[in-house]
């Protein structure tokens, strides 16, 4: 019976290794910026390589599932996952102006005395400024919330878990 319940822990795992980034990057950000005109800003771009490397790691490791190195790319999608949350919650920071930013997109328009140049050089999408909200919560908010959680839950099951991810 415990085979059987760590053989599901690790499937849930495996799944959610892929499933997390696809939803996160490929459902709610490129939907938003397709469909919506959300269109992301440097921090933004930053928040999406993770979550690639982790739907890259998760389908390899979909291909060697019954090998003992589907453990291991399980839990590095579920690090690049956590990674991504870490970077949106650096990026709400901003946001929520608890922190400065370092990158030029949350410079103000302005600063050297020749006002056009200053206009002609800002950045279109200002990392600084949340596009959207829901519940006061911004997409990068979302994006820590979810990533965080998410890399937790894989990390759960595959503490549950000492098999290979997805064993016969």
């Amino acid at each position: 019976m415990q085979a059987v319940m760590a053989d599901k822990a690790g499937r849930t795992a495996l799944f959610s290794a892929i499933a997390i980034p696809a939803l996160l990057w490929g459902g709610a950000a490129l939907v938003a910026q397709r469909w919506f005109g959300l269109f992301p800003c440097e921090m933004c771009m930053w928040q999406r390589w993770p979550h690639m490397a982790a739907l890259a790691l998760g389908l390899i490791a979909l291909l060697v599932r019954n090998q003992p190195v589907s453990r291991l790319l399980v839990a590095l999608a579920a690090l690049a996952i956590a990674v991504s949350g870490a970077i949106g919650l650096f990026h709400a920071g901003v946001e929520y102006q608890w922190w400065q930013g370092f990158t030029q997109c949350t410079s103000n328009a302005g600063s050297s005395g020749d006002f056009m140049k200053d206009i002609m050089s800002a950045p279109l999408v200002r990392c600084d400024v949340a596009p959207w909200t829901l519940a006061g919560i911004s997409l990068a908010g979302f994006n820590a919330i979810f990533s965080v959680a998410g890399a937790v839950w894989i990390a759960v099951l595959l503490m549950k878990n000492k098999a290979p991810v997805y064993a016969a």
